[in-house]
C-alpha cells in the first residue's frame, strides 16, 4: 500500500460526499472482468482486497480508493502477422492483390477471432482523498494513468473539480537556481547525485545525469547554456528520498528508516489494523512534506484557481 509515486491534484471545491454516499456511487461502478469480446474493463475494488467488501477505507480523515483495470494482451505484431498470413493466403489462392479496404476488413475479423483467446492482465491504481487538505493523491508517476483515474472517478461521481497544483514560482527555474550556486537549496532539502536537464527551446536537448557531482564544471556549462532542471533527486528532512519533476510529480519515493521504525513498533493484529497504521503514518508524513514543497515554490497560485471555478 505504501505509495512509491505521488501525483497531486488540488480540489477546487471542498469534497462533501459522506462515506455512505461515496460508497453507493462506487458500488454502481464496481469492477467486472472483461467479457469475451471486450478489450478492457475498469471498476472499483476494495482497497483491503478480499479481506473487505467496502470500496473505501477511511483513516485520519482520508479516504482510500482502488481502481482495477483489466486489459486483453494483443500485441500489434501478433495482429499484423495474422493479417499478413490471411492476406497472403487470399492472394495466393485467388491470384489477385488484396486492396486497402479489404485488408481493413481482414484486420477487424482477425481481432474478432483473437480477442476471446487473448490473455488478460490487471493493474491496481491506489489513490486517496485528503479531505482536510483538499488533495487527491494518486500513486503513479504517469500523467496518462493519473488522468485516466481522475476521468473514471469523475464519471463515477458525476463531478470531480480537481486540477494540478499551480505554484507562484516556476519549479524548473527554482530547481535550476539550486544548482547554479551551492547552498541555494533550502536547508531541509539535500541534493542527491542525479538530475535531468532540458533545453526548452525547439531543439529540446535532454541531458540525463546520474551519479554526478551536480556542481561540477560540466553541469554548470549545461546550465549556462540555458538548460533547466526538470527532474532532481532530493532528500527531505531525513524522512524521504525522491525524484521531483517540474510538474511537482514525485517519483521513486522511499521512506526513511525513521519511518520504518514507527511501523515496527505497531502491534497490529489484523490486515485491516496494519492497513490503518500504514495509511495513517504515510499520510501523516506526506502532509508536512507536500505543504513544505508548495512553500519552497512560492505557495499556490490562488488567483489561478479562482479563474478555474
Amino acid at each position: 500500500m505504501w505509495f512509491k509515486n505521488i501525483h497531486i491534484f488540488r480540489f477546487l471545491k471542498p469534497f462533501t460526499l459522506s462515506a455512505e454516499e461515496l460508497e453507493a456511487k462506487l458500488t454502481e461502478a464496481t469492477f467486472h472482468p472483461t467479457g469475451s469480446m471486450e478489450m478492457e474493463s475498469i471498476g472499483w475494488v476494495p482497497p483491503l482486497g478480499n479481506d473487505s467488501q467496502s470500496l473505501i477505507h477511511i483513516a485520519n480523515n482520508c479516504i482510500m480508493l482502488t481502481a482495477r483495470k483489466e486489459e486483453k494482451i494483443l500485441p500489434a505484431s501478433v495482429i499484423r502477422d495474422f493479417v499478413n498470413d490471411k492476406v497472403e493466403e487470399i492472394e495466393n489462392q485467388q491470384m489477385r492483390k488484396v486492396r486497402k479496404a479489404e485488408k481493413t476488413d481482414i484486420r477487424e475479423q482477425v481481432l474478432l477471432d483473437l480477442i476471446p483467446r487473448a490473455f488478460s492482465r490487471s493493474n491496481y491504481q491506489f489513490a486517496y482523498i485528503d479531505i482536510d487538505n483538499a488533495w487527491l493523491i494518486i500513486d503513479t508517476s504517469s500523467r496518462k494513468r493519473a488522468e485516466e483515474f481522475t476521468s473514471f472517478l469523475r464519471q463515477t461521481l458525476g463531478s470531480l473539480p480537481v486540477v494540478s497544483p499551480k505554484m507562484q514560482s516556476n519549479p524548473a527555474q527554482t530547481m535550476t537556481q539550486w544548482l547554479l550556486k551551492e547552498n541555494q537549496c533550502p536547508a531541509d532539502f539535500e541534493l542527491a547525485d542525479s538530475c535531468v536537464l532540458t533545453d526548452l527551446s525547439e531543439e529540446g536537448a535532454v541531458v540525463n545525469c546520474k551519479r554526478q557531482d551536480l556542481f561540477a564544471e560540466e553541469m554548470q556549462g549545461h546550465l549556462a547554456a540555458g538548460k533547466l532542471v526538470t527532474r532532481l533527486a532530493l532528500e527531505w528532512n531525513q524522512r524521504f528520498n525522491l525524484i521531483l519533476d517540474d510538474e511537482l510529480v514525485i517519483r521513486r519515493l522511499q521512506f526513511s528508516d525513521l519511518i520504518q521504525t514507527q511501523l515496527d513498533d505497531n502491534n497490529a493484529e489484523t490486515k485491516a489494523q496494519q492497513f490503518d497504521a500504514d495509511f495513517i503514518i504515510m499520510n501523516s508524513e506526506l502532509v508536512p512534506f507536500i505543504k513544505r514543497l508548495f512553500e519552497v515554490f512560492g505557495g499556490e497560485d490562488e488567483e489561478t484557481y479562482g479563474k478555474m471555478i
